[in-house]
């Protein structure tokens, strides 16, 4: 029998943490509830690698102009074999991009959780966009089988001065469905990780919320085309900012 929570060593710690810590057990084992929850989320995450993403329901949530590319990556099988391809923009894909003026472009990637795409790419990039009237926005690109880099060469064929990246993150075992965003200024083919900013953590389950998500993206993307930078230089900066400021206290 487990204890009641005033008995239990344990469940303050519990409280404040996704991870599992004190469990218990049964015997030799671990309690058959503990064992079952374990197996669900790793199928989750399972799920969330390899699902292909379904961009329909994307696209009609978006509303909008959107241009759906893939990467070179023709299958998920070769996408999680090869990551190299999924950097890469399928060459049948290249003229769906014409340049244009702009200042930013939101790319749409399925990354490795189609589910952390599929419910929060929409609601995300809503929030975000109605902090950005004053910029000029590209087209929502839409890109399967693709990784952050991709991204460098749709910004770059479209002439924009910020790749604004939404991808699925790497699932765990407390969450399969978490978003991230890349933020890229001057984006283009070999730009390296340390050229971007990321916002992380980004779902319904105790993760960063869509408007203090929106609430940094807007603030870092300003001050990205003010300094014409991205990545290391302006991070250290950014923490400064009132939205990071509010995440962090609520963290």
């Amino acid at each position: 029998m487990p204890l009641p929570p005033e008995l239990d060593p344990w469940s303050k710690l519990r409280a404040t943490t996704r991870a599992r810590i004190g469990l218990g057990r049964v015997g030799d084992a671990m309690p058959i509830k503990d064992v079952l929850e374990f197996q669900l989320a790793h199928a989750k995450a399972r799920d969330a690698v390899h699902t292909r993403l379904d961009t329909a329901p994307l696209k009609a949530a978006i509303q909008g102009e959107v241009i759906e590319v893939r990467s070179a990556a023709d299958s998920r099988e070769i996408y999680l074999r090869r990551p190299d391809l999924g950097r890469q923009l399928h060459l049948d894909c290249e003229a769906l991009l014409e340049p244009g003026d702009y200042d930013a472009v939101f790319v749409i990637a399925d990354g490795l959780s189609a589910t952390a795409v599929s419910l929060n790419a929409v609601p995300m990039l809503k929030a975000a966009l109605t902090r950005l009237h004053d910029l000029k926005i590209a087209p929502v690109v839409i890109a399967t089988q693709g990784r952050v880099a991709i991204g460098d060469d749709i910004g770059e064929r479209l002439g924009a001065k910020l790749c604004v990246m939404l991808i699925g993150e790497r699932p765990g075992l407390s969450v399969a469905e978490s978003l991230g965003i890349y933020l890229t200024y001057n984006p283009k083919r070999g730009t390296r990780d340390s050229a971007r900013n990321c916002i992380s953590n980004i779902h319904g389950k105790g993760g960063l919320s869509y408007e203090v998500a929106a609430d940094t993206l807007a603030w870092l993307m300003r001050e990205s085309l003010r300094r014409k930078l991205t990545g290391v230089d302006l991070k250290e900066e950014a923490l400064l900012a009132a939205p990071i400021a509010q995440a962090l206290a609520i963290d």
